[in-house]
């Protein structure tokens, strides 16, 4: 029996969703003086709320000691630039964005996303607690609030007469461990008849295509539509569109309005995906509990490719240096003795090593000096992008490995 409780409904937390064994913070990336100390590992283990079905961790590390100082710089990828490119152009379209409306984005990182309201001449204001992340934000014009997002924070932007058209959470969600204090925060801070658009990785994806290393303590919940639509109602918030969208694996960009005012109509593809969470499961607890069954199997496929790949003499390295590939490479035990190192475009990375597993990171070129045999790719969810831009790799007869969904040989 745990003692722990679901951080949104109070429930006695009983059942285990996945335990993926003891792991270091994900982005907690070590300087060469670093690797002579010692290094706090925590367990992850993933608990489902019988009741609301949320699948979440418990909080062992603050956000405050999470996100002091965080390595992850949203516009070194080329892709999530395009992804935020194509998001400005289309919410400022549908409704009617220019001069006169605030948008306001919440763990809005380097500014990758504001930048583009901003040479459209809309009001921005960036709320992000990474003091290193935020200050570069900030040489670059974009307006920052250096803290946490909360209820404090929201009355205190109200105060000063700010308040929210557009409220933007992409990929925060799942990063806050006080999840009722942020929703009411938001409801604060939303004009009456303002938008919020969230994005998060959908829990029915990650169930489905075995997406366990999504999981690490840096993400306190993970949210199908069923249950996030039910947090955001017992605030007063009303899910009225959506979208599908590729991203981290296969992610959800919600539409949420005050359900006093509801200005926009419901969306159907609310209903129909709720129908198919529904079918798939979701709201039943057996289906949370067999997820573990399909985790350790994908575990064992992954060793035996890399076992079987060192005992022919090949060589294999790493693409990435991902929150996720670090909760892949410890709950798989993969170090150096399968991967001889990893890349990243990231100089915030390169110099470093990965947590837990101790893997050296350099910069991509490296690959093209050792020549391995397999490019092991740690961020799948941007294996196009990567496959094209290492492309040379095929020159000496390298291959490309995804592990995730299953171990794959491109």
């Amino acid at each position: 029996m745990n003692d722990t409780r679901c951080r949104f409904c109070d429930t006695d937390l009983q059942y285990t969703f996945v335990d993926l064994g003891m792991s270091p913070l994900a982005n907690s990336y070590l300087s060469p003086a670093q690797l002579q100390c010692m290094e706090p590992f925590y367990p992850l283990h993933v608990y489902v709320c019988d009741r609301c079905f949320l699948v979440q961790l418990q909080e062992f590390a603050s956000p405050e000691h999470i996100f002091s100082d965080y390595a992850y710089f949203s516009s070194y990828s080329s892709s999530w630039l395009q992804h935020a490119r194509t998001y400005t152009e289309m919410v400022v379209e549908r409704f009617g964005l220019d001069a006169h409306h605030q948008v306001i984005e919440i763990a809005s990182n380097d500014g990758y996303l504001l930048q583009y309201f901003v040479a459209r001449g809309i009001p921005v204001l960036g709320i992000e607690p990474a003091r290193n992340v935020a200050e570069e934000a900030i040489r670059r014009g974009i307006p920052t609030l250096m803290q946490f997002f909360g209820t404090e924070t929201a009355r205190q932007l109200v105060a000063q007469g700010v308040q929210a058209d557009l409220l933007i959470g992409n990929n925060v969600l799942a990063h806050v461990p006080h999840l009722n204090d942020f929703i009411r925060g938001m409801t604060i801070v939303l004009r009456p008849r303002g938008v919020i658009t969230v994005e998060f990785p959908h829990l029915l994806r990650l169930i489905q295509e075995n997406q366990f290393d999504t999981i690490y303590h840096e993400h306190f919940s993970y949210f199908s539509l069923t249950t996030v639509q039910r947090i955001f109602a017992a605030h007063g918030l009303m899910v009225f569109d959506l979208e599908e969208l590729p991203t981290h694996g296969g992610s959800l960009r919600l539409y949420v309005q005050h359900a006093e005012h509801a200005p926009h109509p419901l969306s159907p593809r609310v209903t129909e995906l709720l129908a198919r969470e529904e079918e798939a499961g979701l709201t039943r607890l057996t289906t949370y509990l067999s997820f573990a069954d399909k985790v350790q199997e994908t575990k064992r496929h992954i060793l035996d490719f890399l076992i079987r790949a060192k005992q022919q003499g090949k060589s294999i390295v790493g693409y990435g240096a991902p929150a996720k590939g670090n909760t892949l490479l410890n709950y798989c035990g993969i170090r150096s003795d399968f991967l001889d190192y990893t890349v990243d475009v990231s100089p915030h990375k390169q110099g470093h090593f990965l947590p837990g597993t101790h893997i050296p990171i350099y910069p991509p070129e490296r690959v093209r000096h050792t020549r391995p045999d397999y490019l092991f790719i740690l961020p799948w969810n941007l294996k196009d992008e990567i496959m094209e831009q290492m492309a040379y790799i095929r020159q000496w007869g390298g291959r490309f490995v995804i592990p995730i969904p299953e171990v794959t040989v491109l």
